[in-house]
C-alpha cells in the first residue's frame, strides 16, 4: 500500500522507525518512540530532507500518512499552514531568518495535532543562528517537532545534536535506483542503470541525468578533462572549461525563476496597474530580491562544480579499482578504454594523492574559496 514513505528508497529501517514514532504520536502518551526533535543525515541522494517531509506529512495527516489525503499533499509541497519548510538558496541560513522562523513557530498548531518544522540544511546555519535555534529546541512548545538535515552528525552543532535524535540514511543501491526510474519515472532500462551508476546512488540527480540529453553532454564534456590535463597550459585551460559550464549551467537554472520572481513581486506592489503605479516600498524590496538571487546564483554555481568534482572523482576511482586488479564495480563503463589506459600509465600512489586533492578542493569551495582559483590550483595537482 502507497505511503508517503513509499519514496524512501532503501531505506526501511528508517521507515520502520518513522512509522512507530508516528503511532506513538497518537497515543498522547510520552514515550521514546516520540521525540520533539530530530536530526536526519546521510550522504547526498540519500533522501534525508525526502524522509524528514514525509514524517513531516504523516504526523499531521489524519490516517498517519496515507500519502493522498490534502494534508499529505499540502504537507510535501510546502503549503501547509502546520508545516514549515525552510529551503536554503544561499550560502548560509542567518540568525534573522531563524528568529523570524521561531516567531511563526510559536504559534499553536492550526489543523492537525502538531506544528512541524523541516530545516533541510541545517549545516548551513551560522554560529549565531545555531545558538538561536538551540534555545528554542531546549525549551520546545508542547505541540512542536523539529526536523533537522545535514550531511552528516558533525556538521550540526553539539549542543543541538545532543538534543535530538539521530537518524543516519544510507545510499540507496544502484539496482534499487534504477528500479524507482524504471517503475515511478518511465525510463527506459538501459538509459536507468547508466543514471543510477553515475550518479552514485542519488535519486534526484540520476532522474536529472536521465531526462536531460543536455546535462549528459556537459558531463560527457566534463569526464573528458582528466585524460586533458598532459600540462600545466592543459590544466589552466581545462579548469576554465570546468567553471564556464558550471557558470552557465547555475545560470541557466536561475534566469528563468529570477525574472518570475522578479514580475510577481512588482506586480504585487502595483507594477502595471492604473493609478500612481508600484507602492511605496518596492524599489528596496526589488533590490532586496536580486541581492538573494545573487547569493542563490553564487551558491548554485559552487554546488555545479561540487557535483563535476563529485564526477572526476570517479574517473580517479576506476582507475584505482583496475589498479588494484579489481574491474567487477566500474562506475564509468562507457570509459573503459581511457580508464584502463590511464591506469596503466600511472603509478597507483597517484591515484589516491589525486582523489584526496579532489575532495580538499571540495572542502575548501565549501569555505567560499575563489572557485576558478580552486579549481586551476586543483587540475594544476592533478597534471
Amino acid at each position: 500500500m502507497n505511503s508517503v514513505f513509499s519514496d524512501l528508497v532503501g531505506q526501511e529501517h528508517i521507515t520502520a522507525i518513522l512509522k512507530g514514532a508516528v503511532a506513538a504520536s497518537r497515543t498522547g502518551v510520552e514515550s521514546q518512540e516520540m521525540t520533539h526533535a530530530w536530526v536526519f543525515t546521510g550522504p547526498p541522494g540519500s533522501g534525508r530532507s525526502s524522509a524528514a517531509v514525509a514524517f513531516a506529512s504523516a504526523l499531521i495527516c489524519p490516517q498517519g500518512g496515507c500519502g493522498q489525503c490534502n494534508e499529505c499533499r499540502s504537507a510535501a509541497n510546502g503549503a501547509h499552514p502546520d508545516v514549515e519548510i525552510i529551503r536554503t538558496e544561499g550560502l548560509s541560513i542567518k540568525v534573522e531568518e531563524v528568529r523570524e522562523l521561531l516567531t511563526r513557530v510559536a504559534w499553536a498548531p492550526s489543523m492537525g495535532g502538531w506544528r512541524v518544522v523541516v530545516m533541510e540544511d541545517a549545516d548551513r546555519l551560522t554560529e549565531s543562528a545555531a545558538n538561536a535555534l538551540l534555545k528554542a529546541i531546549e525549551e520546545p512548545g508542547n505541540r512542536t517537532v523539529w526536523l533537522l538535515c545535514a550531511p552528516t552528525l558533525h556538521d550540526v552543532l553539539p549542543t543541538i545534536r545532543s538534543r535530538c535524535r539521530h537518524l543516519q540514511l544510507r545510499t540507496p543501491s544502484t539496482g534499487a535506483v534504477a528500479d524507482v526510474l524504471q517503475n515511478r519515472d518511465d525510463i527506459s532500462p538501459q538509459m536507468a542503470d547508466f543514471a543510477a551508476r553515475v550518479s552514485q546512488g542519488h535519486i534526484g540527480r540520476a532522474k536529472y541525468i536521465a531526462t536531460n540529453e543536455s546535462v549528459r553532454s556537459n558531463r560527457a564534456t566534463i569526464m573528458k578533462l582528466p585524460t586533458q590535463l598532459t600540462s600545466i597550459s592543459a590544466a589552466f585551460q581545462a579548469a576554465q572549461t570546468l567553471v564556464d559550464l558550471a557558470t552557465t549551467e547555475a545560470n541557466a537554472a536561475s534566469e528563468i525563476r529570477d525574472e518570475k520572481e522578479t514580475n510577481a513581486l512588482q506586480e504585487a506592489y502595483g507594477k502595471g496597474a492604473t493609478g500612481r503605479g508600484m507602492a511605496t516600498g518596492a524599489a528596496k524590496a526589488v533590490k532586496e530580491l536580486e541581492k538573494e538571487q545573487k547569493a542563490r546564483a553564487t551558491r548554485m554555481v559552487r554546488d555545479s562544480l561540487d557535483g563535476a568534482l563529485l564526477d572526476i572523482a570517479t574517473f580517479y576511482r576506476d582507475v584505482m579499482m583496475v589498479q588494484a586488479g579489481y574491474n567487477g564495480s566500474m562506475i564509468n563503463v562507457d570509459m573503459t578504454e581511457q580508464i584502463n589506459t590511464y591506469a596503466h600509465k600511472n603509478p597507483p600512489h597517484t591515484t589516491v594523492k589525486k582523489i584526496n586533492a579532489i575532495m580538499e578542493a571540495r572542502v575548501n569551495l565549501n569555505h567560499n574559496a575563489a572557485p576558478l582559483l580552486t579549481i586551476e590550483a586543483l587540475f594544476c595537482s592533478l597534471a
